[in-house]
């Protein structure tokens, strides 16, 4: 019986063992936290048959060498007992690229890009449920891609929201329909380079049969171009700008979105603010006219498509004043795109785990349309020397979300502010497990403050 080892105990992780064992591998999971939660789990996946191993940091050198390692999405590709693993040939792929290996008979939309992926993926997969298609969403929002190949019934399509780590780890990956969203500095701490992050996002395209790209995103217009000449190409701006035959394309003329030279949906039936979420929407029209999808089963998903959670989302208006989750704006480029699409003045709070990048067009959209900042999480001295430099008026560390949401109340109410937004531009595990649950927080207190 082949041998396999897990890393990671979250969704993924666990998914992925279980699947593994249900296809006849001797399976072991380890985690190198600890916590009672994790004790749970462990007594359940020893019930399945399935080891658990917590408190562990996975040595390749130690023990038994397994066939196979499998890895969740949080974990680094580069870290030394992975590299180590790859040295002494031991397989070494992500909970996506196993998922993939059993799911290859079915066709794949795959979303990549720096910032739009979620919203954009689950546009898609609104659409081709709308069709009648089973095409639940998976990888970073919704299932674990696992998930799906564990499910009774197999998908007619499936939909990922996949990252560039897990491009990474998924050698074999080619997906019917490669999108890809946008692309800016971002995870350089891992990827190093420039050219190395896109070179790993691009792979995707590569083993992808047909692709659509974001023709209003500047540097894909600049080097995407040449390496896929027959990409359907999007652009908010009209066909003019469109970088492909308009024939081939999705753009917006007269307020429509018209796709194989018809108009097929107004862009202002999407509730969504901002024109990145137009961008999205196109892309997203762009997919499912490439499977064939009809125009009805378009227009139906997208005048009822709610939003996303952590994107832009509204979370209550108290004393005239609107309440904006936008946790999953974990990058500059992400928290500059949501401060700029939400009516000034705005109290904003931003602060995290901090990543590399450049904030300048982030800290003229804050001096433009924040009236103040308050600052959470390791990044916020930091982020007070950067606000001192381009002398705004107005910020104050607090620390913490319970701090920040009462005190945006009372500064929003002295102000005149039209919005309180949470943009962080920040990765969350400084105070948090994952950007989920911090938009969570913060929405359960905005919602105490309306109860009160």
């Amino acid at each position: 019986m082949p041998n396999a080892h897990v890393i990671g105990l979250g969704k993924s992780g666990i998914a992925a063992a279980r699947l593994l064992k249900r296809e006849g591998w001797q399976v072991t999971v380890s985690d190198r936290s600890t916590s009672e939660a994790l004790q749970e789990t462990q007594t359940q996946l020893a019930g399945e048959g399935i080891a658990v191993l917590v408190g562990h940091s996975f040595d390749p050198d130690s023990g038994d060498k397994p066939d196979l390692v499998a890895v969740s999405p949080g974990v680094p590709w580069d870290t030394p007992a992975l590299v180590r693993a790859r040295e002494i040939g031991i397989e070494t792929v992500g909970e996506m690229e196993v998922a993939w290996r059993h799911l290859q008979t079915r066709p794949w939309v795959c979303v990549t890009g720096t910032n739009g992926k979620t919203t954009t993926t689950a546009l898609i997969a609104a659409i081709f449920q709308a069709a009648g298609f089973n095409a639940p969403a998976c990888g970073n929002i919704g299932y674990a891609a696992c998930e799906l190949a564990l499910a009774e019934q197999p998908p007619d399509w499936v939909i990922a929201e996949i990252s560039s780590y897990q491009v990474e780890s998924s050698s074999t990956l080619a997906p019917q329909i490669g999108v890809w969203t946008t692309f800016t500095p971002d995870h350089l701490s891992r990827h190093k380079t420039l050219e190395n992050y896109f070179n790993i996002k691009g792979r995707l395209l590569n083993q992808s049969q047909l692709q659509v790209i974001n023709g209003d995103d500047p540097y894909l217009r600049q080097h995407a171009r040449d390496i896929w000449p027959n990409t359907c190409w999007t652009s908010v701006t009209g066909k003019a700008d469109l970088l492909c035959d308009p024939a081939s394309g999705v753009y917006i003329e007269d307020g429509w979105v018209v796709t194989q030279g018809e108009p097929v949906v107004r862009a202002s039936a999407l509730r969504m603010v901002g024109d990145h979420n137009k961008q999205n929407l196109l892309m997203a029209v762009a997919a499912a006219r490439l499977a064939g999808i009809g125009p009805e089963a378009i227009v139906r998903a997208i005048e009822g498509f709610p939003g996303v959670a952590h994107r832009l989302e509204h979370i209550c208006n108290l004393n005239g004043i609107d309440y904006i989750n936008d946790s999953k704006a974990t990058n500059y480029d992400a928290a500059q795109v949501g401060l700029a699409s939400v009516q000034a003045p705005v109290i904003l709070i931003a602060g995290g785990e901090a990543k590399e990048g450049d904030d300048t067009g982030w800290m003229a959209t804050i001096q433009a349309k924040a009236s103040a900042v308050l600052l959470i999480g390791s990044a916020a001295a930091a982020f007070a020397r950067r606000l001192e430099d381009i002398s705004h008026p107005r910020y104050e560390i607090v620390e913490t979300m319970e701090r920040a949401v009462p005190r945006a109340a009372e500064l929003a109410a002295q102000l005149g502010a039209r919005a309180v937004l949470l943009s962080p531009a920040c990765a969350s595990f400084d105070q948090y497990q994952n950007f989920e649950q911090r938009g969570d927080h913060f929405r359960r207190l905005c919602l105490e403050l309306v109860g009160s």
